[in-house]
Order: structure tokens, then C-alpha cells, then sequence
């Protein structure tokens, strides 16, 4: 049982230093593509350097490391197995007895490895490190967060509904504002207004011309009207600001609790939530996925040699990423919920992966 030992921590050490070498070496890259690309930025608008360096720089590694993990860990498992394999050595490991299953468990342990750290940077290092990121990005580099605009529905708690014809995002009013209580499938009450303005003091909505009318039996409706009526709703001005990067800033617990809310009030906007906290779950499992591929195509020897191999690993890699991303548009179509299509390139990349080891050279 010696040599399967010392074969494990031969191969968890290739592929844990290929993999942070091959990591330093990109994030290094990347780093630099992207300061010349927004050093112009940065000086018209005064970033300090300390910003640049702790609130931007120090808080896009981990978003970076893990959006790109896939891609590390196919290309490292790539790399060292087709050396391996060029020098003989899975021909040697394999005379000596041991299985290819066997061999497989040192690989998985360090795809193990890598999962709960993509895991944990999902889950409670990067929505934090993101808030500061998208922060200094809005005040240094892009435009101001934009807001929904036109044909607004909110369902708030129990029936009651909220409709807005337009919002603006400078003055933050909602104009042509409705507020309508449904219970019990009939109408019980509507209030309209022509604006609604948020009072970020107070936490509440200010209504401008509004008018009251409450539904009762037969002609006994009574309305009434005014010049302006202050208002306390489960609906603030932020749920106008709900998008992609919005969500990206919220701790897991807050992330479900938005969707929660969301669903209930039939907002479109849900989709944004649904797809980060599955992308959150989804992507750690890759890592699995990408070692069982990477092995099965590197241990054949090739005539291309390493430098086939890896090119190989490049092309599946990207792909396997442009499919992450493109799924997401199943989900703004509406072709498929986000669960399903989140996870659709795990799924497939899955049974490719299956098929593969299966017909690997053992």
C-alpha cells in the first residue's frame, strides 16, 4: 500500500502547484490587459492608488480566480497528465498493478480541494469582495446603476399590487403610481397617484395628486382625494435597481430571501437572483467534472505531443465557459428556468465526461 500512497501525494502535488502557477501566471496577465485598459479612466476621474489597489484589484482576483476556475483546472489537469503519459510513466504506474480507477482517486481528492475553495469563495468571499469591487467600478470606472423605467408590477404582501408607469432614477419618483388591494378576488381598494416620490429620510413613499377609493356593495364607494399623503410600503426605491450586478453584493442568506420575495411579488427581476444563486452551487461541481475529462483525453499518447493536448484542453474549456454564459440566455428568453439552465452545462459536460472515461486507454 506504499506505492498508491506515495502515488497520491506525486499526483495531488502536480496538479495543486500546476494549478496555482497556471493561476498566478493568468491573474498576472489579466491584471495587466486590464489597467492599461482603464488607466485612462483611472487618471481623468483621480482614482487614488491605494483604491485602485485594495478596493478594485484586491477584490477582483477572487471574482476572476473563480469565473475562470474551469477553465485552470482543465488546462492543469491537461498539462501534467499528457507529460505523464509522453514520458511513460501512466504505462509504468499501470505495470506496476495499479488500477485506473485507483489512479483516478488522487485527481478527485484535488478536484475535492479546489471545489470547496471555488465553494466557499462563492458563498462568503465574493459577494463581499464584489460590493467593493462594483462600488469603486460605479464611482471610478462605469456609468451609475440603472433602474427599471416603463410597465412596473409588483405584487406586495397578500394581494395587494403595485403598478408604475414610468420611475426616474435622478429625482427617484415613480410616476402614474397604483396601488390596488385584490383580497379575496374582488377589489377592495385602489389609490392613485399621479407621482410618488422616495423620502430616503423617513424610509417612505410621498404621493403627489392622489385620489382614494374604497370599493364597497353596491353604489357605497367612498372616495376621497388630496394634494400629497405620505405612505409606508414593502416596496423601496433599491427594488427599482434590482439587475445582475445588484445581486452579485448579497451574502446567500440575503440572495434567497430576494427571491423569496421576489416570487411572491411576480417580479421579472427574480430571474437575476435565480441565476447567481444557482451559478453560486453550480460551479464548484465543474472541477469534478473538468478532471475526469482532462484525464481521459491526456492519457493516449498523441502525435501532436503535449502541445495537441493542451490546445485540446483550451478549445473544451472555453467552450464548456461560452456555454455557461449562453445558458444564461435560455433564462432571459424564457425558454427555461433558471435551475435547468444553469445547470445544462454541467449536465452535459457530465455525460461527456462519462463516455470519455469510459473509452480512455486503461
Amino acid at each position: 500500500m506504499q506505492f498508491p500512497k506515495r502515488l497520491d501525494r506525486y499526483i495531488m502535488k502536480k496538479f495543486l502547484v500546476t494549478f496555482l502557477v497556471a493561476l498566478l501566471l493568468i491573474i498576472g496577465i489579466v491584471i495587466i490587459f486590464d489597467i492599461s485598459e482603464k488607466i485612462d479612466g483611472f487618471v481623468s476621474k483621480h482614482a487614488p492608488i491605494k483604491a485602485i489597489i485594495f478596493d478594485y484589484y484586491l477584490n477582483f482576483i477572487p471574482y476572476f480566480v473563480n469565473m475562470f476556475s474551469p477553465l485552470f483546472v482543465f488546462i492543469t489537469v491537461i498539462f501534467f497528465t499528457s507529460r505523464l503519459t509522453a514520458n511513460s510513466e501512466f504505462v509504468a504506474i499501470l505495470s506496476c498493478g495499479v488500477n485506473f480507477h485507483r489512479i483516478m482517486v488522487p485527481y478527485l481528492v484535488s478536484a475535492t480541494v479546489i471545489a470547496a475553495a471555488s465553494l466557499a469563495l462563492n458563498l462568503w468571499v465574493i459577494p463581499s469582495a464584489n460590493k467593493t469591487r462594483l462600488e469603486f467600478e460605479q464611482q471610478y470606472v462605469k456609468k451609475k446603476k440603472q433602474a427599471l423605467n416603463h410597465d412596473i408590477h409588483y405584487k406586495l404582501e397578500g394581494e395587494t399590487f403595485v403598478y408604475v408607469e414610468s420611475f426616474s432614477p435622478t429625482t427617484q419618483t415613480a410616476y402614474r403610481f397604483t396601488l390596488e388591494d385584490l383580497s379575496d378576488y374582488k377589489m377592495r381598494s385602489k389609490l392613485s397617484a399621479e407621482s410618488a416620490t422616495w423620502d430616503s429620510l423617513n424610509q417612505r413613499w410621498r404621493l403627489r395628486g392622489y385620489t382614494i377609493r374604497e370599493y364597497g356593495t353596491g353604489l357605497t364607494d367612498k372616495v376621497r382625494s388630496g394634494i400629497e399623503i405620505d405612505t409606508v410600503l414593502s416596496l423601496t426605491v433599491d427594488d427599482f435597481y434590482i439587475n445582475k450586478r445588484t445581486v452579485q453584493v448579497l451574502p446567500l442568506r440575503d440572495l434567497r430571501r430576494l427571491i423569496q420575495v421576489q416570487t411572491e411579488r411576480g417580479d421579472k427581476n427574480v430571474m437575476f437572483a435565480e441565476i447567481e444563486f444557482n451559478e453560486r452551487i453550480s460551479m464548484p461541481f465543474s472541477a469534478f467534472i473538468l478532471t475526469i475529462l482532462g484525464v481521459s483525453l491526456s492519457t493516449k499518447k498523441r502525435r501532436g505531443g503535449t502541445g495537441w493536448n493542451i490546445a485540446l484542453g483550451i478549445g473544451i474549456s472555453f467552450t464548456y465557459i461560452l456555454f455557461q454564459r449562453f445558458s444564461q440566455m435560455f433564462v432571459f428568453a424564457g425558454a427555461l428556468p433558471p435551475a435547468i439552465a444553469i445547470w445544462l452545462p454541467n449536465i452535459i459536460f457530465a455525460v461527456v465526461a462519462a463516455i470519455m472515461y469510459k473509452i480512455a486507454p486503461k
